[in-house]
């Protein structure tokens, strides 16, 4: 979300005037409406009912008993928050196989019949669709075969087919060859592609044979205007975002209570926060160790401009890739954020992967692979050191990761796709 909102807000700038077609009814876990100050005055918002089957997930999870455990958004983001009970079990390989590509493909036919009309009586001709949802992508399709003079760029936030995501819904065979197809469709049909990390490039290039662009995820320099880190007596270590059943830091804590054990004063002094959804799996791995549980607090999510404020409180920034799929090519939003602010990152994952070469670029911090655990304390320690014996930071500005910068180089490809 914060990828095309950022976009929205700067491409008037770039020449462009926005439309947003969004649902008028969404059902999601989280909001932030402190957000909608980013967007532009120029921008058209069209709102159009969406039906998603939560209400009925919702109601049938009552009547097997799990009213109090089950949420509707569970059936979409393949969550569980303790052991799945039946029920879950069979409505997650539901999800997994006969939703396809995801629950929002019941907003494909009617948006398309709603666009269609409105893209011409507008005059509006290139469009973007972004997923995930992938059937987002389904609804661009549609629009491009129906009307081929449209110029139509897709943006992947994720892979499709090859997708961790798509292992945790217990995606079959049959189901896997339908995401291929439809992605196959999408990728060779839309006039343009794009995607944000370098690895994803190549893994699209090579499913596509065509080639993709790169725009990757950056920070906001508004959101950064008089920005400046306090110095307090705690050293924090931050992790902001979701710790799902995927995301691992339990390398980096189990790395982090060996330091505490050898070093009394990092041990005094350090808290580990994790603002942001927790998976209780994790949460009870902390509190099974005293050591950690002592030094380690979970926040709730915060409002994004309340989370700016976090930051600047914190020590040091820790960014979990272990346990993903493909880690490799996996580049959040939050990195570009962590850069913004010349904290040290601490980052737990593959050391060759795209996140891994961009701290080495900006000197920011080293990813640190879970099974180097001694490279991982050191690393611990050494931030711990630099923090208690200040000194000024030799850390690069990342101009081109700018969302202005980047909404640039969006809209570049958006005047090529006219040509």
């Amino acid at each position: 979300m914060q990828r095309w909102l950022k976009f929205v807000k700067y491409l008037p700038q770039a020449g462009w005037k926005p439309y947003v077609f969004t649902p008028e009814n969404p059902s999601f876990a989280i909001r932030d409406a402190s957000l909608e100050r980013n967007v532009p005055a120029e921008a058209e918002i069209i709102r159009y009912p969406i039906w998603e089957p939560y209400e009925a997930f919702f109601k049938l999870s009552s009547l097997f008993g799990n009213r109090k455990t089950a949420k509707p958004t569970d059936l979409v983001e393949g969550k569980t928050t303790r052991k799945p009970s039946l029920f879950q079990r069979v409505s997650t390989w539901i999800r997994g196989n006969m939703l396809i590509p995801d629950p929002r493909v019941f907003w494909v036919r009617p948006s398309v019949r709603f666009l269609s009309g409105y893209l011409k009586e507008h005059n509006i001709d290139t469009i973007v669709t972004t997923g995930p949802p992938h059937s987002m992508h389904l609804i661009g399709l549609k629009l491009k075969r129906r009307h081929p003079e449209l110029t139509w760029i897709a943006d992947f936030r994720d892979p499709w087919s090859e997708w961790g995501f798509l292992d945790t819904l217990g995606v079959g065979p049959g189901a896997r060859r339908k995401h291929q197809a439809l992605e196959k469709s999408v990728i060779t049909t839309a006039d343009r592609v794009i995607t944000i990390t370098p690895f994803y490039v190549r893994r699209f290039e090579a499913l596509s044979g065509r080639a993709v662009d790169l725009v990757t995820n950056g920070y906001d320099e508004d959101d950064f205007a008089g920005f400046s880190v306090k110095r307090i007596d705690t050293f924090i270590i931050r992790h902001v975002g979701i710790v799902n059943e995927k995301c691992d830091p339990r390398p980096f804590m189990l790395a982090l209570q060996e330091v505490m054990a050898a070093n009394t004063d990092l041990a005094e002094r350090v808290t580990v926060d994790f603002t942001g959804e927790v998976h209780p799996a994790f949460r009870a791995f902390v509190e099974g160790i005293p050591a950690l549980a002592r030094v380690t607090t979970f926040t709730a999510s915060v409002p994004h401009r309340e989370l700016i404020a976090r930051y600047s409180e914190s020590a040091a920034l820790l960014l979990v890739l272990e346990g993903y799929k493909d880690a490799e090519g996996y580049m959040p939003g939050k990195l570009f954020e962590y850069l913004a602010t010349g904290l040290p990152v601490l980052g737990s994952g593959p050391e060759d992967g795209d996140a891994a070469a961009l701290l080495k670029e900006t000197k920011a911090g080293s990813m640190i692979t879970g099974a180097n655990r001694e490279a991982m304390k050191a690393a611990i320690l050494d931030t711990f050191t630099a923090w208690r014996n200040p000194v000024p930071a030799g850390h690069i500005p990342i101009d081109r990761c700018s969302r202005r910068r980047l909404t640039e180089d969006l809209a570049r490809i958006l005047s090529e796709g006219r040509r």
